[in-house]
């Protein structure tokens, strides 16, 4: 086969297949949903295809048959029954009173010249302006109109820091999507998609037959790169890379489907650049999310593993917003199982892959005044010791690091919270170097603190604090034996690895770590 061109960048479907780029052929999902509805919303993080997808809609309801030439919906199409289509795209800028108005009227006017209309009364509202267009494209051409909406969110998402201009944007972005609801005799097909999902009341209360397939299974893959297409669109990429450690750097999105999926540019810059990085993460730094974790103290060894109803995960307002559930959709976490409880249902959240974990979690140390080289130098130091079995060294040098806690994180008179605290530093670590370490992990009988697999051995650290007149030996032994006593190293029996029961006391006076005793099984 033979190699193509990568479409890094390339959100226009028209210059795509111009171009001759690799596509992952999803017409099959795109038919799918126009056959059986006409209102769609759909939430994916950035980067993910989403305006790629919306422009592959405007071209197929404009019936541009040439460009889908060899591709799976050419052949199920009426070509003869082209429609009108207002595309907008909010991918402007809205720190201001004002800009979104502004930005409303500006690409409806955009539309209206390419249509021959003129539109009458300048005084129009966004809103009034919009329903207007949409009645004449209709009314002259006789097809009823496509309204596709690109990055419908970010005029809320740029001043969430100012809540003010934020409820403002909002007020008016309900108003205007209201007004493709007042409209529905004239409109054939509506498709909106951007990074959150803003509860429906808040946003969408004018709106109300849009259908969210966000966690609908059927298009979990409608946007992103699955195993499949790698295997056969992207085939003569893979020459010279190792196919499971693609995997573990960038696979690993889940939507409430089965299959796992790649975020499109973590590939396509692996492809081109040959080197495996946290592209994606590379793209854009969540700084305000590192901020929301301090600020609400959200403990890291939490954002993991821990589970979150429907109703939050899709949840979206401004002054209301569960951050594991922002994290989901911004993509720092993803869909790692769902369990019924009664009649709610209940997803656990996971990093998606290795990239990710590691990116994220090196810009949130980062964030806490921890100079990145140092962070990698220590991590890795802290490793070998563990993998040579020098738990003596390991001591000194894990003394040495939690001495430079963060000021915010240890002020706290909550001896337990210290504790997570000091967990959460050591985990972090060990996550921004790549190691493979888990929190909380659950056996039959309870949860381990941190399980690292490092050198074909394991290492299960259970961490206690020692308060004044507190003996730190008797609380070693009680960590080594509450591991013991509940099982945590069963799962691991019988796989040859040898596993290390670490217990690790920390002192309330010295605010570090006292001493470790350690068991091996």
């Amino acid at each position: 086969m033979n190699r193509l061109r990568l479409p890094i960048g390339v959100q226009n479907f028209q210059r795509l297949r111009a171009r001759g780029c690799y596509y992952a052929d999803k017409t099959p999902l795109i038919r799918q949903l126009v056959d059986q509805g006409d209102y769609y919303f759909l939430s994916r993080p950035r980067r993910f295809g989403k305006s790629l997808l919306v422009d592959t809609f405007h071209e197929l309801f404009a019936g541009n048959e040439p460009l889908f030439r060899g591709l799976h919906i050419h052949r199920h199409w009426d070509w003869s029954e082209a429609h009108p289509v207002v595309h907008l795209n909010f991918g402007g800028q809205y720190d201001e009173p004002g800009n979104l108005a502004s930005n409303v009227h500006t690409q409806l006017h955009l539309i209206e010249r390419r249509a021959g209309f003129d539109n009458g009364p300048k005084a129009l509202t966004g809103p009034d302006r919009l329903g207007v267009l949409i009645d004449h494209l209709h009314t002259a051409t006789g097809r009823q109109v496509v309204v596709l909406v690109d990055e419908y969110d970010k005029p809320i998402l740029d001043v969430l820091e100012n809540p003010d201009l934020a409820i403002a944007n909002r007020d008016y972005l309900r108003g205007f999507y209201g007004a493709i609801k007042a409209c529905a005799r004239h409109v054939r097909f509506v498709f909106v998609t951007g990074v959150s999902m803003f509860s429906r009341a808040s946003l969408f209360s004018g709106l109300k037959n849009l259908e969210d397939i966000s966690l609908d299974p059927q298009f979990s893959t409608i946007c992103g790169y699955t195993d499949r297409d790698l295997n056969t669109v992207f085939a003569p990429e893979l020459r010279g890379l190792d196919r499971d450690e693609i995997r573990t750097w960038y696979d690993g999105y889940r939507w409430a489907g089965m299959e796992r999926l790649y975020n499109p540019i973590d590939l396509l810059l692996l492809f081109r650049t040959r080197k495996f990085a946290s592209h994606w993460c590379e793209t854009g730094t969540p700084d305000f999310l590192h901020r929301l974790m301090v600020e609400r103290n959200l403990d890291p060894l939490q954002v993991e593993n821990s589970l979150i109803d429907a109703r939050n995960l899709s949840r979206f307002d401004v002054g209301d917003i569960d951050l594991r559930a922002l994290m989901f959709q911004t993509g720092y976490l993803t869909i790692a199982g769902e369990e019924r409880r009664g009649s709610d249902t209940l997803y656990s959240l996971e990093y998606p892959n290795l990239a990710v974990r590691q990116s994220f979690n090196q810009d949130m140390l980062a964030h806490l005044g921890h100079d990145g080289g140092q962070v990698s130098r220590q991590g890795h130091e802290l490793l070998e010791l563990l993998e040579s079995n020098d738990f003596d060294g390991f001591t000194a040098r894990l003394q040495a690091y939690l001495a430079g806690l963060p000021h915010q994180w240890r002020t706290g008179g909550n001896l337990g919270q210290y504790e997570s605290h000091s967990a959460a530093m050591l985990y972090m670590t060990f996550c921004a170097v790549g190691a493979d370490v888990r929190a909380e992990e659950s056996s039959s009988r309870g949860r381990a603190d941190l399980v690292l697999q490092q050198g074909q051995q394991v290492f299960m650290f259970e961490l206690k604090v020692a308060g004044q007149g507190s003996s730190a030996q008797a609380a070693m032994e009680r960590a080594i034996r509450q591991m013991r006593e509940r099982g945590y190293a069963e799962k691991y029996a019988g796989g040859g690895e040898p596993v290390h029961l670490i217990g690790a006391v920390f002192g309330r006076e010295t605010r570090n770590l006292l001493a470790i005793r350690t068991e091996r099984l």
